[in-house]
């Protein structure tokens, strides 16, 4: 199974990056876990967050293959404890797909991501700055597989 964080915006201060790589050279090989940046709309979105959206989620979308399962990364979806992370990861493993995870940019996710979502996640009722979310999402990927595989890095508690 491979996990694919699908995340708007590039060319990011040094740290999302340290971050990020952290954790994807942690996974193994069966549960590889790879990041797919897509171009913020910047400049020719004109100031219209409507359209910076649509812009960014036309990219997001074109990024994703046709039999990935794809989680939204929303505000309004569920919260889950980092247990019940490492159980939606084993369910996610047993549907015999790959995954995939939205992150939009600062104006959020398009409408049509949201709507070609199998499933909506939320990490924090925060507002949190987009690429920390990579980051944090990365994580807990990781200490949910290692939940899966009684590995001491998680201790709950």
């Amino acid at each position: 199974m491979h996990l694919k964080i699908i995340s708007a915006g590039q060319r990011l201060p040094e740290w999302v990056n340290s971050g990020f790589e952290t954790y994807r050279k942690r996974f193994p090989r069966e549960m590889r876990l790879e990041l797919t940046e897509v171009p913020l709309a910047g400049k020719s979105a004109q100031g219209d967050p409507d359209k910076a959206r649509r812009m960014e989620g036309d990219r997001m979308l074109g990024a994703l293959k046709g039999s990935e399962y794809v989680v939204a990364l929303e505000i309004d979806g569920k919260s889950w404890s980092t247990e019940k992370l490492s159980s939606q990861l084993e369910s996610w493993q047993m549907n015999g797909r790959d995954t995939a995870f939205l992150i939009g940019g600062p104006e959020g996710l398009a409408p049509d991501c949201r709507k070609r979502a199998d499933q909506w996640w939320s990490v924090s009722p925060l507002t949190l700055p987009h690429p920390l979310v990579r980051v944090l999402v990365a994580e807990q990927l990781y200490r949910a597989w290692t939940i899966i595989q009684n590995h001491p890095y998680h201790r709950a508690g």
